[in-house]
C-alpha cells in the first residue's frame, strides 16, 4: 500500500477508535455546497463530523478497528459520520438533511461495535433529545415523591377542616362574648 493510503487509513482508524459510533451514508448527487451545509449542521447540533472516504481505505480501517462484518455493504459513493456525543442527535441531523435534499441515504452504522441497520438508525433519529429524556426521567422520579407528600398531608388537612367546621358550628350555637369595657 502506498504511504498516502497508509496515512489515510491511520487517520480513519483514529477517527473510528475515538468515536463510539459511526453512520455510513450514500451521498450520491450532493454537491459541495450541500456537503458543507451538512458538515456545519453536524458540527453545531451534534458535535459530529462528516468525511468522504474511499471504500477500500474505510474497509481496511474498519477491519483494524474491529468492525468485521461489513459484508460488501461498502459500495457506491460513501461518507462516514463520526462523533463524540450522542448518536441519536447525529442521526436526526442526517435524517432531516436527507429529507430536505432527497439525495442523502443512510446505509448502516455501528454503535459500540454493534451493527445498526437503516431502520434502527432512523428509530434512533426519532428519539427525543437527551435533555428532553432527562426532563421526562426527572418527572417520573419526582411524581411518587409528590404523591407521597400529598398523601401525608391529607389527614392533617382533613383534621383541620373538621376542627374549623366544629368551631364554626359551635360559634353559631353560642353567641360571641361581648367585649369587655376598659
Amino acid at each position: 500500500m502506498r504511504p498516502e493510503k497508509q496515512n489515510l487509513t491511520k487517520e480513519y482508524l483514529a477517527r473510528l477508535n475515538a468515536s463510539p459510533f459511526f453512520i455510513v451514508v450514500d451521498y450520491k448527487g450532493l454537491n459541495v455546497g450541500h456537503m458543507s451545509e451538512l458538515r456545519k449542521r453536524l458540527r453545531e447540533k451534534a458535535g459530529a463530523e462528516f468525511h468522504v472516504v474511499k471504500n477500500s481505505i474505510f474497509r481496511i480501517a474498519a477491519k483494524e478497528a474491529g468492525v468485521t462484518d461489513l459484508n460488501g455493504s461498502l459500495a457506491g459513493q460513501l461518507a462516514v459520520v463520526t462523533g463524540q456525543k450522542d448518536i441519536s442527535t447525529a442521526a436526526k441531523v442526517v435524517k432531516t438533511f436527507g429529507k430536505e435534499f432527497e439525495r442523502l441515504k443512510i446505509s448502516f452504522g455501528y454503535l459500540n461495535n454493534e451493527r445498526l441497520d437503516q431502520p434502527s438508525i432512523l428509530t434512533l433519529a426519532d428519539l427525543p433529545s437527551i435533555e428532553v429524556l432527562r426532563g421526562q426521567l426527572l418527572g417520573v422520579l419526582n411524581a411518587p415523591a409528590t404523591k407521597f407528600v400529598r398523601l401525608l398531608n391529607t389527614p392533617a388537612t382533613q383534621m383541620a377542616r373538621i376542627l374549623k367546621a366544629r368551631q364554626e358550628k359551635m360559634g353559631e350555637a353560642a353567641p360571641e362574648p361581648a367585649p369587655v369595657p376598659a
